[in-house]
């Protein structure tokens, strides 16, 4: 990693996950494939932010510990990269427990239990999928008939469509890094 450290991806410890390099890698890393539209990729870290917002919406009384998980929860892909859900299913056991410990360590290094509620982890997934639904027809080239069927519905959620303009990616760091802090700040 830039810091310095070396992450073993197959037994990560806490102690070698630095919240920097996760910032720096999530928004080099692009969602889609970088098959979106914009002078810029739409990173993860962008990705990150919004479903944050989003699962504040979906859980008005959620506490720091809960954005936190959130706005985490795509963690790993900062050394694994963005795989589309199918290919994840495909790729099978193996990728899913790499997957799964980096993610346990990203958790403890941020003092979060390694296994998040199941309630959380829902409202989670849920805002992920709904995040999903206006990245594919707002970037993405999806019509709302086809997203509809890949994804969840917004529903009553609220998103200010200039949350998707795809940021720079030394922007997209900086605002994780920032929210992180912000959110951290307040636990």
């Amino acid at each position: 990693m830039l810091s310095g450290r070396r992450l073993d991806l197959l037994d990560p410890s806490p102690l070698d996950v630095e919240m920097e390099d996760i910032a720096h890698g999530l928004a080099r890393v692009a969602r889609w494939n970088g098959q979106t539209t914009g002078d810029h990729a739409f990173s993860v870290a962008q990705h990150s932010l919004i479903v944050e917002t989003a699962y504040a919406q979906l859980e008005p009384d959620c506490d720091a510990t809960g954005r936190l998980y959130a706005l985490l929860h795509d963690g790993p892909e900062y050394v694994i990269g963005d795989m589309i859900s199918p290919f994840k299913a495909v790729m099978g056991g193996a990728y899913k427990d790499i997957e799964a410990r980096l993610q346990a360590a990203i958790h403890m290094r941020a003092g979060l239990a390694g296994d998040m509620p199941e309630r959380t982890r829902k409202l989670i997934k849920q805002a992920d999928r709904i995040v999903a639904y206006f990245e594919a027809t707002r970037l993405a080239g999806f019509g709302r008939e086809e997203a509809a069927k890949y994804f969840t519905l917004p529903g009553t959620i609220k998103l200010d469509v200039s949350l998707f303009v795809p940021m720079a990616t030394i922007e997209a760091q900086n605002r994780f890094l920032t929210r992180l802090q912000d959110i951290e700040s307040t636990r």
